[in-house]
């Protein structure tokens, strides 16, 4: 880099770092282009992303047919709020839940609003269907959850960096050990709960997979004890993990077939690559018994449903659908685990990978507040990677789905050669 582009980038992390609230802390880069598996930083070096912006992108950065639909869009109509109709909601509604086997849709904007959104539907449907009293709906969370930055999301986290002096919590939940059958049993058989939420895999705990059963006998309970199942798909949805949804886990389907998922939850979240990295939007799917509990004015978003969020996500979700998405991350992410699995079995200093699909992460031989982890995603950025830690010592890597399976042998060539040269 030319110390006049290092000056470049200094000058926008300074102003970041000047004007901005201090929330987040980036690794040194600063992007100023995207394209399919690419990203370009100010200096023009070219990147591969690993990170797919927490899984939004995907689809690639700026798929064309998705910035094609956004354009078209934004020359007609942006925003009329639900004051109105509009001539994009409706036939998008349509196509989304019959592309999720729903019967109806609410859309927001952000993966936490449609968990609130969640909650609130599941607190509604516990008073007004399932008849518990007032006030006493309980619903059930897993520890190492992440659902979102808002306080009644936080309430039910066990990371004290969401918690930590932002109390009092919100009343009602339930936190059990993840993956434990044990403990979702004992959970469910309390009368006053409506409702289990949970990540099919833990992105941000560190891409945390269950065993097989687990789910299943979740939806099992669920449905012997007329307690609602939903599932945050937020960043596991839409193809990441090799099928279209993570909640179909091991179902014999190829993808996009009229066979039923391994599990069906009663609402599902979606949001991120719901709009292939362009603009925020998000969606709660249910049935009619579930979604119909809300009545007019007492939920809702001045953006949600907005016709250029509509045209955006339905250009997403066909491009993920033709272009088969879902099967290429299942083909590479078998080959991501096998070329990381020799790495720990070759150097010592990383422990396990994990995953499914092309959302897997690495443990480094490091405690949660060790910098391992760091160096190295930054030597991987120096080397053409861009990658992050989370909680510490774990490395995710989540490439854009568009990725080629030579595009994915060189990042793991990349990623060899700097866990080379670490040790503890």
């Amino acid at each position: 880099m030319t110390t006049t582009t290092m000056n470049q980038a200094k000058v926008f992390m300074d102003l970041e770092n000047d004007y901005g609230a201090h929330n987040y802390h980036p690794l040194p880069v600063v992007l100023s282009k995207g394209e399919g598996v690419f990203l370009w930083d100010v200096d023009g070096k070219r990147y591969y992303d690993f990170l797919s912006a927490y899984s939004a992108v995907n689809q690639g950065h700026c798929h064309p047919r998705i910035i094609e639909a956004l354009k078209t869009q934004a020359d007609q109509l942006t925003l009329t709020s639900r004051a109105f109709y509009n001539d994009q909601l409706g036939p998008f509604e349509k196509y989304i839940t019959e592309y999720f086997n729903y019967e109806k849709v609410l859309m927001a904007n952000s993966g936490v609003e449609a968990v609130e959104t969640a909650i609130k539907l599941c607190r509604k449907w516990a008073y007004t269907k399932k008849g518990l009293s007032p006030q006493e709906a309980k619903i059930v969370f897993v520890s190492g959850n992440f659902h979102g930055r808002t306080l009644g999301v936080i309430s039910a986290s066990t990371d004290p960096s969401s918690t930590g002096d932002f109390g009092p919590y919100m009343p009602g939940y339930i936190i059990i050990d993840y993956n434990d059958k044990e403990a979702v049993a004992e959970a469910l058989d309390d009368p006053n709960v409506a409702a289990i939420l949970i990540e099919p895999i833990q992105g941000e705990a560190g891409v945390v997979v269950p065993t097989d059963d687990y789910l299943p006998f979740i939806q099992k309970i669920c449905r012997e004890k007329n307690i609602l199942l939903i599932a945050d798909e937020v960043q596991t949805g839409l193809g990441r993990t090799g099928k279209l949804l993570a909640t179909c886990g091991n179902c014999t389907c190829k993808g996009f077939c009229e066979n039923k998922p391994e599990v069906r939850p009663d609402i599902l979240i979606l949001g991120k690559a719901l709009a292939g990295g362009v603009i925020p939007v998000s969606a709660v799917l249910a049935d009619d018994e579930i979604m119909l509990c809300i009545k007019p004015g007492e939920h809702g978003s001045t953006y949600g449903g907005n016709p250029l969020a509509c045209a955006v996500a339905h250009a997403s979700l066909e491009v993920l659908k033709d272009e088969r998405l879902d099967a290429n991350a299942m083909h590479l992410g078998k080959i991501f685990r096998t070329r990381m699995q020799a790495i720990v079995d070759k150097y010592p200093i990383v422990l396990l990978v994990r995953g499914k699909g092309l959302l897997n992460a690495v443990v480094v031989d490091d405690d949660e507040d060790g910098h391992l982890a760091w160096d190295m995603c930054l030597a991987l950025a120096s080397k053409g990677l861009l990658a992050k830690p989370t909680h510490g010592n774990i490395i995710r890597f989540a490439p854009p789905l568009v990725m080629t399976e030579d595009q994915l042998h060189e990042c793991c060539d990349i990623i060899e050669d700097v866990m080379a040269n670490f040790k503890k």
